[in-house]
């Protein structure tokens, strides 16, 4: 295989560094019948006269490309190394000038493997010859060995070499897509397969045909543009992807519109870039307005063509939508320039619906309204809020409105939308509207002063005591009625209401302690009835302060206890006292035995705290039940005494377990006993 450098600058002067040889000739000693040139890199061309041409800047700077020469006889290939060049030298055509035996001088190899060349898509009958494996010290009494993808790998049986000669085929059609380059071994073995020569590398490349449509795989695709934009603005880019060679013609794509739908306002209105694939707007800034456009919404039907663009080139489309987007260039503008209202005084709610048009892209901002009231609305009695489906503004009463008060309101409401208008766009008077609202009278029912009402009396006042006297006027001052007064709520029954005045009174003791009565307060309501045709009511309520007096006796708790007849321990038992009435009408509570008869005391009593007292044996009892009479005091004013009999069962007790069912005959009380003795003795 010859080699020669080729400096990397497109028309500089190739240098052969071929010792001697200022020339490389191909010869196959028959006329070079039929002679072709094949170029591993597409950026060179052989022709017919041997120059080698670059079509471009070479810019692949310490790389290879091979050519191969065959004729109808013979081929052979020239391995070429590119290197960076620093002047120009000549004419393009005179890079390299190939006139000879393309491998003269030649490394010597035992095996000489010349990469193989192989259209893509090439049609039976297989297999067919490709190429040739040569043994520079011949073929008697060896072998030629095939491996690699493709061969003896996945995937298998594409390629075969005959073992005697070193003759390539191919078994198949190549898909350069699939697969755009084998890399193989070859080697010679002797007839036992021990290997002689090699492996040596044999580079087989299929060479690209043009036989893959350009495709759009990104879709759906979507560009949007501003109404009014100038001309030239970039829309969205169109991108297909070929297949084939990229560094070849079969994948040079050029773009172009097919078609335009709707065709108005131009039939042009857009522009494709043939190379990069970018839209662009070609029509003025007056033509691109979206609210003139018999649609928004532009497709496009756009056409890649590989091969540059030639007729010869396969296509590939696809459908560019564009979306004309709105601005807001259009104020929103009231349907009409005054609106009617009418309303109930004491109503709230929508009252009226004002209805404007927008020429704007609903879907929007430039289109939703916002309302405002910018006049006759001092005590922000109404407010205004849009409707999200309909884009009217609903004007509400928030605050009743009172006929007596005023009954004629106008408003002065102003409309604008969510997004600024632009610049050379300002709202006009369309823009505001009047709303005329008319209040009509209604019988309001009286209203009582203050409500609630609240005043403080003592517990147990005398039944007929007066409580206070109600306050109701009439809202409808123009219609001089009269008010009536009732009882409406009266939980517990104690009170009555004169009708005419409006005085409270007792009709039963007040008691604070009443499950009537919540945190000291019992609360009542009351009915003010005016008199017109229908008669309309107010409720007024009365909440009752009741301050305690001493009227409870203090309870003594608990009233059983029970003890061992043998008990060491004599407490007895701890008795707490309690009272339904507030401090300080209740503790701290006085405890007393009643006065104990006999020789001897058998029990007493100490204060433990303010509400609570120990009974103490003063000795073991019999197994009996004793009552013992036992007197708490409050600390009111005047003090309240209560008197509790305490029941104490003296029962008999073994292992820790109490027996007290003997007990149950003896019910005297100690008082008892020592009366009957007494009373012996008398006689």
């Amino acid at each position: 295989m010859g080699k020669a450098i080729v400096p990397a600058w497109q028309g500089c002067l190739a240098l052969l560094d071929l010792n001697s040889c200022s020339s490389v000739k191909f010869d196959d000693c028959k006329g070079n019948n039929k002679l072709n040139f094949e170029v591993s890199n597409p950026d060179f061309t052989v022709e017919l006269d041997g120059n080698l041409v670059a079509l471009k800047n070479v810019s692949e700077v310490g790389k290879a490309l091979f050519v191969h020469a065959r004729s109808e006889h013979a081929e052979d290939m020239a391995e070429i190394f590119i290197l960076e060049a620093n002047e120009k030298r000549g004419a393009l055509k005179e890079i390299l000038k190939l006139e000879g035996n393309l491998g003269i001088p030649r490394q010597k190899r035992a095996i000489l493997a010349t990469p193989i060349l192989i259209p893509e898509n090439q049609r039976p009958p297989f297999p067919r010859l490709v190429g040739k494996v040569i043994r520079s010290e011949g073929t008697e009494g060896v072998k030629f060995r095939l491996s690699g993808k493709g061969v003896d790998q996945e995937p298998k049986g594409i390629f075969r070499i005959n073992e005697m000669n070193g003759d390539v085929s191919v078994t198949r059609t190549l898909d350069r897509e699939a697969i755009a380059n084998y890399e193989l071994e070859v080697e010679v073995v002797d007839m036992n397969g021990k290997t002689m020569d090699g492996p040596v590398r044999l580079d087989i490349s299929v060479i690209d045909q043009n036989d893959n449509r350009p495709m759009f795989k990104e879709g759906p695709y979507v560009g949007h543009v501003m109404e009014g934009s100038a001309t030239g603005t970039t829309v969205m880019r169109m991108a297909a992807f070929d297949a084939d060679d990229a560094s070849t013609d079969n994948a040079l794509l050029r773009y172009n519109i097919l078609r335009q739908t709707p065709t108005k306002p131009s039939p042009n209105m857009f522009y494709i870039d043939p190379e990069k694939g970018d839209i662009v707007t070609v029509v003025s800034p007056a033509l691109l307005d979206r609210e003139t456009m018999e649609s928004p919404k532009y497709e496009l039907v756009i056409e890649a063509k590989d091969m540059g663009g030639m007729d010869v080139g396969l296509t590939g489309t696809a459908t560019a939508t564009i979306l004309i987007d709105d601005k807001n260039d259009h104020a929103p503008e009231f349907t009409k320039k005054e609106f009617q209202a009418t309303v109930k005084e004491g109503v709230t709610g929508v009252i009226v619906n004002l209805t404007v048009g927008d020429r704007d892209d609903p879907a929007t901002g430039a289109w939703r309204a916002v309302y405002s009231i910018i006049n006759g609305n001092p005590g922000q009695s109404f407010e205004i809020h849009t409707n999200p489906q309909t884009n009217e503004g609903m004007l509400s009463v928030v605050k009743p409105l009172d006929y007596e008060i005023s009954a004629f309101h106008t408003l002065l409401i102003k409309v604008e939308n969510e997004d600024p208008l632009i610049p050379d766009i300002a709202y006009g008077p369309s823009s505001t509207a009047t709303v005329q609202i008319t209040v009509e009278d209604v019988n309001e029912g009286p209203v009582f002063h203050p409500n609630p009402m609240a005043v403080s009396k003592q517990e147990n006042i005398p039944v007929g005591s007066v409580v206070l006297t109600l306050n109701a006027t009439d809202p409808d001052t123009l219609q001089h009625q009269t008010i009536r007064y009732s009882v409406h709520k009266d939980p517990a029954g104690w009170l009555e209401i004169n009708p005419t005045n409006g005085t409270v009174g007792t009709t039963a003791v007040l008691d604070r302690e009443s499950p009537f009565v919540h945190n000291n307060v019992y609360t009542a309501l009351f009915l003010a009835i005016d008199s017109g045709n229908p008669p309309a009511t107010g409720t007024g309520t009365l909440h009752i302060t009741l301050e305690d007096v001493n009227d409870n006796v203090p309870s003594l708790y608990p009233t059983l206890a029970k003890v061992c007849d043998d008990a060491k321990d004599l407490r007895v038992v701890v008795l707490g006292a309690s009272d339904k009435d507030l401090h300080p009408n209740t503790d701290p509570f006085k405890f007393e035995l009643s006065k104990q008869s006999g020789p001897e005391k058998l029990w007493r009593i100490n204060r433990l705290n303010n509400t609570h007292a120990q009974v103490i044996l003063l000795q073991n009892l019999k197994k009996a039940n004793y009552n013992i009479p036992i007197s708490v005091t409050d600390s009111g004013k005047p003090p309240l005494t209560n008197t509790t009999e305490l029941r104490l069962q003296v029962c008999t007790c073994k292992k820790s377990k109490m027996d007290c069912s003997a007990t149950d005959a003896l019910h005297i009380s100690l008082t008892l006993i020592l009366l009957s003795l007494l009373s012996l003795f008398c006689l």
